[in-house]
């Protein structure tokens, strides 16, 4: 059973980590091991705990103790479960709780590279792609347009930021994801590693020597990474010379591009096809 906990002094120390600690200084809190992370909403926290990442407490609006989150407290086990009305929680967050309910996790060990391409046939790979909202929604396309994974640049911003992981509904847990070249300013590397195991890769650019997205031969490549920019300035150009095709997506009304996000589920919707 839970340890319901009622907040009464906003400096607890306990509470650091939901209303002083930035994400960065959560993801580096158990230095060298693993950080940790939180969820926001009943889903996102659900989906997390499917994944079998390990709760460490809970702050939750003292209305879902026994609503929403009751079954999600009853998966939770004996952790700390700070408790308040929705203003408290509120003030001492400095946001409004998305459904009234956060949870502090352990971060999961990350696969490689060769463990996450396996089994994989389509990949999306994110070269410095570093708004969370953006890296959410590009997961919540990949989780539904048949990508099998996504590999990231150390650029990138972190699929397990709050914000990124809500966009995302959960997704994030779902899809498994790993980064491709830590400390390394772009793919390029990254890209020869995953054709060494087998990938064709299609980079997503405003170039004239381009196919089209619904070009027959990208359908037919066996295993596909489909490879997305930066917000803004798109691809690094040594990523898209070491690709084996660069991509277009054709457009009407003098419109050259799209927002990144958008851009992913066009993309992944045509290129993640099965045969």
């Amino acid at each position: 059973m839970s340890n319901i906990i009622e907040i009464t002094n906003f400096e607890a120390p306990e509470l650091d980590i939901y209303a002083r600690l930035s994400e960065n200084q959560l993801l580096h809190y158990y230095e060298p091991a693993n950080g940790i992370f939180l969820a926001e909403s009943p889903k996102v926290i659900t989906r997390a705990l499917d994944a079998g990442c390990v709760p460490m407490s809970v702050l939750l609006e003292r209305r879902h103790v026994e609503g929403e989150g009751k079954e999600i407290l009853r998966r939770c086990g004996e952790i700390p479960v700070y408790t308040a009305e929705f203003e408290v929680l509120t003030k001492l967050t400095g946001f409004q709780l998305t459904r009234g309910m956060l949870c502090a996790m352990y971060r999961p060990q990350l696969p490689t590279v060769e463990q996450l391409c396996a089994r994989a046939r389509r990949i999306a790979v994110l070269e410095n792609v570093m708004n969370p909202t953006n890296v959410g929604a590009i997961f919540r396309s990949a989780a539904a347009l048949n990508m099998d994974a996504v590999l990231l640049t150390s650029g990138c911003s972190d699929p397990l930021y709050r914000r990124a992981s809500r966009v995302s509904m959960g997704t994030v847990f779902q899809v498994p994801w790993t980064y491709l070249n830590q400390g390394e300013p772009d793919a390029g590397r990254g890209i020869r590693r995953l054709q060494e195991l087998g990938f064709r890769t299609a980079a997503m650019a405003l170039r004239e020597d381009t196919v089209r997205i619904d070009d027959p031969k990208l359908l037919a490549e066996e295993k596909l990474a489909v490879v997305l920019g930066t917000e803004g300035d798109g691809l690094a150009d040594c990523t898209i010379a070491g690709c084996d095709y660069t991509v277009k997506i054709p457009m009407t009304h003098g419109v050259d591009s799209l927002n990144v996000a958008a851009a992913s589920a066009v993309a992944f919707w045509e290129l993640g096809k099965r045969g």
